[in-house]
């Protein structure tokens, strides 16, 4: 339920934020849209069609890392971008104006197979940072552990090294780094002593198990390794919408 709730408050948000923008677009111009790969695939592809059926403006998308959404917007090639990573300072300092309408758990993953079901903290920052390398040292079966990453300009590369990298922060140790974000579902489902990390709206979508950290499942309330995802345009968005009104589809962060 939380997670159909989840993806309802997002896709509101979604139509409002660009069906405003498009208000004064002709029905045959586009909206290009740069989106982290993340948001992308975490609210369906076929999202996108039923948005332009319903308000007769076209979305010209491009499915990318965070970092590279921004680019794209910076180098006007996109009119509104779609992150899981916030924007800087300098960001707003030149102009660019940042909407956040949603916040997705990071979910750390393993194959089905694996019978190891919660670590602690240290233990992630341990398989991460190269210092715990087989799963009996976490209590599973002696078998070696393989690590997977995003890319490192990816928002999920970014908020996992932020949120659960504590200080003093350690460098994330790998066996495999994928370029997309969503690539790691695909090694983890095939490898079954591997471990990721992703969001959660994606991972539930697929055949891979979900892990409780410290005992709290990413559904939970209180489970602290959060992202949030936003829009970023240059300057205000223009029309009706006001970007403080989709704050409050927005928990504090």
């Amino acid at each position: 339920m939380e997670g159909k709730l989840w993806r309802v408050i997002i896709w509101v948000a979604l139509c409002v934020f660009l069906g405003a923008m498009g208000k004064s677009a002709k029905a045959e111009d586009a909206i290009r849209y740069a989106c982290s790969a993340q948001i992308y695939e975490a609210l369906e592809e076929e999202r996108g069609d039923i948005f332009t059926q319903e308000t007769d403006i076209k979305l010209d998308v491009h499915v990318c890392s965070s970092a590279s959404a921004l680019n794209w917007l910076m180098h006007d090639f996109a009119d509104v971008a779609a992150t899981a990573w916030r924007i800087w300072g300098v960001h707003k300092d030149y102009g660019y104006w940042e909407t956040p309408f949603g916040i997705d758990p990071l979910a750390v993953i393993v194959g089905k197979k694996n019978p190891v079901a919660d670590l602690t903290n240290e233990e992630v920052q341990g398989i991460f940072s190269g210092h715990i390398r087989n799963w009996k040292e976490v209590g599973g079966p002696d078998e070696p552990i393989m690590v997977v990453v995003p890319a490192k300009n990816t928002g999920a590369y970014h908020n996992f090294f932020r949120r659960f990298m504590l200080a003093p922060r350690k460098p994330l140790i790998y066996d495999l780094m994928g370029f997309k974000s969503t690539n790691v579902i695909k090694v983890v489902r095939h490898f079954p002593w591997s471990i990721s990390f992703i969001s959660q709206g994606i991972a539930r979508r697929w055949d891979v198990k979900i892990l409780k950290i410290d005992g709290l499942h990413p559904l939970d309330l209180t489970y602290p390794y959060c992202q949030v995802y936003s829009f970023v345009t240059r300057g205000k968005p223009k029309g009706p919408v006001k970007s403080n009104g989709l704050r409050n589809w927005v928990s504090k962060q």
